[in-house]
């Protein structure tokens, strides 16, 4: 089975590499050559176009950074719509609006193409070794038919409904890792105020119930002032963006959201949106003039 990769970004990388790794002949384009150059030196076959790796692959992959992006690179010019084959899949790993899926499956269906929207969570960590969690929509079959291949570059794939619903499902992801990331900081920055060590209080609270995945990714990082990005705020920003202008359309309340949402647009406008979302405790900190460190 011939599997083609669009997309070659902190996330796209890993997975494409994982994917050699687990035996796959990998066809790969990205908008940055260096990226292509790495893989086609790991064992990938390098092409210039999104409609080369379609024209050559079973399996289509996309990894890009939002909705206009993906409809671009499957639906435009010398897009993967003007090289796919009929039967072919196309598995869009990207984080986008689950209408934005929806309506690009409906112009692959014309071409006898199925579509899986299949975003994952786990960051750059969880990329690079291969344990993401990928929530799936589409076709039942067709998720049966292609589950190795996304298993390959993950811990935990799940089936969770009709086109879109893959989507709706990174966004609800999206809503409580940035509402926990959120509380974390609120809660660390208030201990240090009150002079208590915040990495005594990470130890002492991680076993109960506020413990949680976040909690235990995000706040050592912060303890030691790593904010190198492994989900850029910029990203999270696109994320919640999306999951707030679903909830407009569906009529579902998300107030906290928004507000986490308004944090993260002072942080761009700081100019740190390119940080790592942990690095919301410096909009935090800046308020109590305080910095949680060891």
């Amino acid at each position: 089975m011939k599997v083609g990769f669009i997309g070659l970004g902190i996330m796209g990388k890993p997975m494409a590499k994982n994917l050699l790794k687990a035996g796959y002949e990998l066809i790969v384009t990205n908008r940055s050559k260096g990226s292509v150059d790495e893989l086609v030196a790991a064992g990938a076959t390098g092409v210039t176009s999104a409609k080369e790796v379609a024209s050559l692959s079973d399996i289509i992959i996309t990894m890009l950074p939002n909705s206009p992006q993906v409809k671009e690179v499957v639906l435009g010019e010398n897009g993967v719509v003007d090289g796919i084959k009929e039967g072919s899949v196309v598995i869009d790993m990207s984080s986008i609006a689950p209408l934005a899926s929806q309506e690009i499956s409906a112009e692959l269906a014309k071409k006898g193409v199925e579509l899986l929207d299949a975003p994952v969570s786990g960051g750059e960590p969880k990329a690079i070794d291969g344990t993401l969690s990928v929530m799936v929509g589409g076709n039942k079959e067709v998720f049966d038919k292609c589950y190795d291949v996304m298993k390959a570059m993950a811990g935990s794939v799940v089936y969770t409904g009709k086109v879109g619903a893959g989507n709706t499902t990174k966004l609800a992801n999206q809503i409580i890792v940035a509402l926990n990331i959120a509380a974390m900081s609120e809660a660390l920055v208030l201990a240090t105020k009150a002079g208590v060590e915040p990495d005594l209080v990470f130890q002492a609270i991680r076993g109960g119930l506020a413990g949680s995945t976040v909690l235990d990714a995000k706040a050592p990082l912060v303890m030691d002032r790593k904010f190198d990005p492994g989900f850029r705020i910029n990203l999270h920003i696109k994320d919640l963006q999306n999951a707030l202008d679903t909830a407009h359309e569906l009529g579902a309340p998300v107030q906290l959201t928004a507000g986490v949402m308004e944090i993260m647009q002072a942080m761009k406008a700081d100019n740190l949106d390119d940080l790592d979302h942990c690095a919301l405790i410096n909009y935090y900190e800046k308020l109590a003039k305080v910095e949680v460190k060891r």
